[in-house]
């Protein structure tokens, strides 16, 4: 993102002053999907792409003056209005700017423009990166960086929750604050305990294949995972009373075994897949630690199987994506995110990237009618004030 051309536009629509330049990144998450409200772990990294912001107090008790610059919209509104902005990219400024009152900073009126580079639709999180980036400002212009990491990790969360209608995890504004440049992260959903694990893969590169096709199934489909995920662990428990069983976090493979007749096939399969990935999880950290990205690529291959076979949430041209994958000889592949569209990401031998990405491009185009929008991943670092 261009500091310079941010700044310009500040400059020009709020007096001709400088303020503080803050950035946050988006994220990347390389294994551990649908874990999180199974208590499990994620594995996230910060991107090299996210939201840039100015930010000045402006000397007024609660007035903001905010402009989106990739929309050319601007909006002012006060901080004591109740029902805040109506413009859904200024609610999570609204939203930001309360939750960190909440957490005792003296946040007053200010000034503010952004803009971003995280690609929309692909998964990595733009919401969550100008809601880091806002409170990073936020706590540095009227708190003294008093707020800890965590809290403004919380504070995100609850402006997603409060004020924008969005019930999320806490993974993508975890990644967007701690990131950091050639890392990835641990995280466990239930503690919220984490881990920093190197991420330096000389002669590979990550690369998001977006679809770009998102399908709107019938029902609920994300509830119906989390119901079958919670029948299991209801079942479990009901044979162990002696055990406490909160998620599937807490359940074995022989537990889960015992009760496969009780509960069905579909939500037999549905938490074989939470169990699996929580494994595979753990299993990269180690491959990570000894350098081996083959056996990372290799367990990516299993998670995708995983969520396209017994999970349930791929979809055509995800899959069709993955073979591509497997016939150009890529290291690892699959879908990231809740899945139904999206992305694919993909560890590729430098070797390789060429040929892989044109015959993507090629063979999806003559099949959907479109190519696949490609994005780069460089791991970067999180949350921070440039100047």
């Amino acid at each position: 993102m261009d500091i310079e051309f941010v700044r310009s536009r500040f400059i020009k629509h709020f007096d001709g002053k400088t303020g503080n330049v803050y950035a946050s990144p988006g994220r990347i998450n390389l294994i551990g999907e649908h874990t999180d409200y199974n208590g499990g772990f994620v594995f996230p990294g910060a991107v090299d792409k996210g939201i840039v912001a100015e930010m000045r107090a402006n000397g007024t008790d609660d007035t903001v003056m905010a402009y989106a610059i990739d929309l050319k919209d601007r909006v002012d509104f006060k901080l004591s209005d109740p029902a805040g902005p109506k413009a859904s990219w200024a609610r999570y400024i609204y939203g930001i700017a309360l939750e960190m009152k909440k957490l005792g900073v003296p946040v007053k009126g200010f000034n503010i423009a952004f803009a971003g580079d995280v690609p929309l639709g692909a998964g990595m999180s733009s919401s969550a990166a100008m809601e880091s980036c806002f409170a990073c400002g936020l706590n540095d212009i009227f708190g003294d960086n008093k707020v800890s990491q965590w809290d403004m990790v919380l504070a995100g969360q609850a402006t997603e929750h409060n004020y924008c209608g969005v019930n999320c995890g806490i993974m993508d504004q975890f990644a967007s604050v701690f990131g950091k440049a050639g890392c990835l992260m641990r995280l466990d959903c239930r503690s919220r305990e984490f881990e920093y694990f190197p991420f330096k893969p000389d002669g590979y590169r990550l690369v998001l294949l977006d679809s770009v096709v998102k399908h709107q199934l019938a029902g609920s489909p994300y509830n119906d995972r989390r119901n079958s995920c919670e029948n299991v662990v209801k079942h479990i428990q009901a044979k162990h009373p002696e055990g406490k069983f909160e998620t599937l976090r807490d359940c074995t493979w022989e537990q889960l075994d015992e009760v496969r007749a009780e509960v069905g096939e579909e939500d037999y399969k549905r938490a074989k897949f939470v169990l699996g990935e929580k494994d595979r999880v753990l299993a990269v950290c180690d491959a990570l630690n000894e350098g081996d990205y083959e056996k990372v690529g290799e367990l990516m291959y299993q998670t995708h199987a995983g969520l396209s076979k017994d999970y349930e949430v791929s979809c055509e041209e995800l899959d069709f994506l993955n073979d591509i994958a497997k016939e150009n000889g890529v290291t690892g592949s699959r879908i990231m995110g809740g899945g139904f569209g999206g992305c694919t990401i993909n560890l590729v031998r430098n070797d390789l990237y060429k040929k892989f990405i044109d015959d993507a491009k090629a063979k999806f185009n003559a099949k959907y009618g479109h190519e696949p929008k490609v994005y780069d991943v460089v791991i970067g670092d999180g949350s921070r004030r440039i100047c």
